[in-house]
């Protein structure tokens, strides 16, 4: 369970740390940096996602792979 938090907490930290970025360059007038920094979070946080997912599908397979 506390480790369910933690990735949630590592989401929403990257969130905020690239809406922060975005909303500095935008205001800098540099908004193709800023998109490509949001796309570098949405990116990132897809990978944690995707590793996640890969690891729940893995026990699950092994629940029902069990032949112990």
């Amino acid at each position: 369970m506390l480790q369910d938090a933690t990735i949630l907490f590592q989401i929403a930290g990257i969130g905020i740390i690239v809406a922060m970025i975005h909303s500095i360059l935008k205001q800098m007038g540099k908004e193709e940096i800023a998109q490509a920094v949001t796309l570098t979070g949405f990116i990132i946080v897809l990978f944690i996602v995707l590793y996640r997912l890969a690891d729940l599908f893995q026990q699950i397979k092994s629940v029902f792979l069990y032949q112990g």
